[in-house]
């Protein structure tokens, strides 16, 4: 890179540092306004908060943003470099615009990776710390002793499961049961009074349980008062919470995205839409910065005043066109990953226009 490329990369790093730590700080202090009275409800103490709370908080914000934060700050540094006729001045000496963006995808891709490598595993961390203060906290349990409602999924291809009650803090569930079908007819059943999590044997300890296995010969009632079972599920399984997807690393969520699809879970399509934003996320950094770098490389009446405005209406529509994607894609039929990706390939589009429009 020649000296031109790091004064631009320079600045460009410099002012997103800026920007982000300012931002950061920001919404942090809007977030303690907001939780006071929660906080004091809690009993714990300002190190206890910060350590339980806002080491999970602002990473999450700071993810959460990110793109954002990028493209004001391409948009503030270089309106600012073109209202001092810097551009001007290294295109009258020849060099063209495709060559001018080199930096920016430099450092958009850079900070493209960054964020790639926090959404696998930095920030599920930092969710899960946010998660848990939450649940412990802030919100009250689903029912008493955190128990839910009752429970049913898909063990295997041919086999279903579900029980009346699950106890996420003792990890024990009632009235279960278990059923294999083949060519659309039951062929094991099993009944237990109830179920529990046996955390030395790593595998879930059934009472007072009924076995029917039914054949071409007939049906066979075998009763056992306590048995080990393994099975695909673990209570980890079994949590219900709105975290469930954002606290687990991309290895981690996979795993369970596979498991769901096994299970037939109405939650396959909001696990798919995570997984695809994960990687869809760091792309729009790139293409965010690279439309910030086209606009702003131009001066303009009204300089960075007008720059910035134009950069917030497109922020604007960025984010309504990924809430609209991911309505479609949860509560209809478009399929997630295309949902996570269209608004990447709408402004991919408008980049290309821009740059096509854009003086050279």
């Amino acid at each position: 890179m020649r000296k031109l490329d790091r004064y631009i990369l320079g600045k460009f790093l410099s002012t997103f540092v800026f920007s982000i730590v300012l931002l950061t700080v920001v919404s942090t202090i809007i977030d303690l306004s907001e939780r006071t009275d929660d906080f004091s409800r809690s009993g714990l103490s300002s190190r206890e908060i910060i350590r339980q709370y806002y080491f999970g908080f602002v990473p999450y914000i700071m993810a959460l943003l990110f793109p954002l934060f990028v493209f004001i700050s391409v948009i503030y540094f270089t309106s600012k470099m073109a209202n001092r006729s810097e551009f001007i001045a290294i295109l009258a000496s020849g060099v063209s615009l495709r060559r001018i963006l080199l930096p920016y995808w430099v450092g958009g891709i850079l900070l493209g990776g960054l964020l790639w490598l926090g959404n696998r595993e930095l920030i599920p961390v930092a969710n899960g710390i946010r998660a848990t203060f939450d649940l412990k906290y802030l919100r009250s349990p689903v029912m008493n002793n955190g128990s839910t409602n009752a429970y049913y999924m898909r063990v295997d291809s041919f086999s279903y499961c579900g029980m009346r009650y699950y106890d996420t803090v003792s990890r024990s569930g009632g009235s279960f049961f278990l059923e294999t079908v083949k060519d659309h007819r039951v062929t094991y059943n099993l009944r237990a009074d109830n179920i529990i999590w046996d955390t030395s044997m790593k595998s879930w300890r059934l009472n007072g349980v009924v076995e029917r296995r039914l054949d071409s010969l007939g049906e066979t009632v075998t009763y056992t008062p306590e048995t080990h079972r393994s099975y695909t599920f673990q209570p980890r399984d079994l949590q219900r919470d709105d975290f469930v997807q954002s606290r687990l690393t991309t290895p981690e969520l996979r795993r369970l995205l596979e498991l769901e699809k096994l299970r037939g879970s109405e939650t396959v399509k909001e696990l798919m839409m995570e997984d695809a934003k994960r990687d869809a996320n760091p792309m729009a950094v790139v293409i965010l910065t690279l439309i910030g770098a086209i606009l702003a490389t131009r001066r303009i009446r009204g300089g960075s005043g007008v720059h910035l405005a134009i950069g917030i209406i497109i922020c604007c529509v960025f984010i309504m066109a990924d809430r609209f994607s991911a309505t479609f894609s949860t509560k209809g039929d478009l399929d997630p990953y295309l949902a996570a990706w269209m608004p990447n390939f709408l402004f991919a589009v408008l980049t290309c226009w821009l740059y096509r429009v854009a003086p050279k």
